[in-house]
């Protein structure tokens, strides 16, 4: 008997011993593909390694779209990961959604987990923060629009390849010259058209793309994006495009292919583009500033964030949002975010990991890959702070319908955006009446 419970004993506190070293898991839903998407898996790997307390489950659910809709998804069927990451134009949509995130200020405090705000650039945290300034989400991969050019054709068609154009009227100069003498089929094309020349057109231009501060202020809205400024430069984007120096792409990334691809001269994209275009382009290029209009007063401002962010989802245990908070501090350390940075073409999320790449000679090596900091590394304006309204997603698909309608000469400037804020506004009205209080 006395054998029996010595033996009874040994059990109990061997399970008891194994119930101490439990590790805790989570889930990590992701967009990212390619060597991104290898990138984030080493990333969890490496954090798994690194302790032996908790493990992060990192699973790829699809395009940004899909792996938000998927979230919101099982957050309902009571089955959602611990972190979810959605683009920033989704940012509205999971504020609005009670109950189903836990902001990551509340996070970071509960479990005890250091955590500076002030570290991160102001201009990327800004934007995933309440009007309170406390952080919502976590950034972590933040791009802004930059602008590239072909060094190779500009000294082909007699430009100085170290002088890049900085107003529009430039770019379009160094078009009609490059077209002249045959230098390159086309002179400019253009990514992510909603997100280049219209959203951060206007915070370039310290100029509201909507009311209430771009909709920090409010989820009621009203889109602005119609005014003479606007309208302006999408006549003159038509009417450099019908001369033979424009040429569109396509709605989101694809533009950047006419790029690299040696067919147009000039492009206007995402900071991330950087690797996609070094890996493919058989020329020497650079990369500038955004090009701005020098009579608008204010311009240039501060470009604007795309990118993601990581939301954590409610409803989870205290010792989960532990390992929630120990994983963040992970991906927030300054050497993890320089290497991001450096590989990627996204921005550091803060100034630490930004000074750790500049003293290492990055950007001396791969000169322009700075720019994208530069113009962000900057005291932002209730303008410029970002656009953050209800269904933007599917604001953007207005906006890119319209403009394709001027693009194919069938509707003229001011006709398209007066039509994409009519029925924007619509959208906006929607989201607002089903997210009331």
């Amino acid at each position: 008997m006395k054998r029996f419970t010595m033996g009874v004993s040994a059990v109990a506190l061997a399970l008891a011993a194994a119930q101490a070293q439990a590790v805790v898991e989570i889930q990590w839903w992701h967009a990212m593909t390619g060597a991104l998407g290898d990138r984030v898996a080493k990333m969890g790997d490496d954090f798994n390694k690194s302790q032996s307390e908790y493990k992060v489950n990192v699973v790829f659910k699809g395009s940004y779209a899909d792996t938000m809709t998927a979230g919101i998804a099982a957050y309902r069927s009571n089955n959602a990961p611990h972190i979810l990451q959605v683009f920033e134009v989704g940012t509205a949509t999971m504020m609005a959604a009670k109950g189903a995130v836990k902001p990551v200020w509340q996070v970071m405090k509960d479990a005890g987990e250091p955590f500076d705000q002030k570290s991160y650039i102001s201009a990327v945290v800004g934007y995933y923060t309440t009007p309170k300034g406390e952080m919502i989400s976590f950034p972590f991969n933040s791009s802004t629009p930059v602008f590239y050019y072909n060094r190779d054709v500009f000294e082909k068609a007699g430009l100085d390849p170290n002088r890049p154009p900085a107003t529009w009227p430039e770019v379009m100069a160094a078009a009609a010259k490059i077209k002249a003498a045959g230098a390159a089929a086309c002179g400019f094309t253009s990514g992510w058209q909603s997100w280049v020349q219209l959203e951060t057109f206007s915070a370039w231009h310290n100029v509201l793309f909507a009311s209430k501060n771009n909709g920090f202020g409010g989820n009621d809205a009203k889109l602005l994006f119609n005014s003479p400024l606007h309208v302006r430069h999408i006549a003159n984007l038509k009417e450099w495009m019908d001369k033979g120096y424009v040429s569109y792409g396509g709605r989101r990334n694809e533009p950047e292919a006419k790029f690299y691809g040696g067919e147009c001269a000039m492009t206007a994209s995402s900071s991330a583009a950087y690797a996609n275009i070094a890996k493919n382009a058989k020329f020497k290029f650079a990369v500038s500033a955004l090009p701005y209009y020098a009579d608008v007063q204010g311009a240039p401002q501060n470009t604007i964030i795309g990118g993601a962010s990581l939301w954590v989802m409610g409803g989870k245990k205290p010792a989960e949002y532990k390992a929630v908070a120990k994983f963040l501090s992970f991906l927030s350390a300054p050497e993890r975010q320089a290497e991001w940075h450096q590989a990627s073409g996204y921005l550091p999320i803060t100034m630490a990991s930004y000074d750790l790449t500049r003293k290492s000679g990055f950007y001396e090596k791969n000169p322009g890959t700075d720019v994208s900091v530069k113009q962000m590394v900057v005291k932002v304006t209730d303008k410029s702070r970002g656009v953050r309204l209800g269904n933007f997603p599917q604001i953007r698909d207005v906006i890119d319908e319209e403009l394709e309608g001027v693009w194919a000469g069938k509707q003229d400037a001011k006709t398209a955006l007066d039509k994409a804020v009519k029925r924007g506004d619509e959208l906006i009205e929607k989201f607002a009446r089903a997210n009331k209080g």
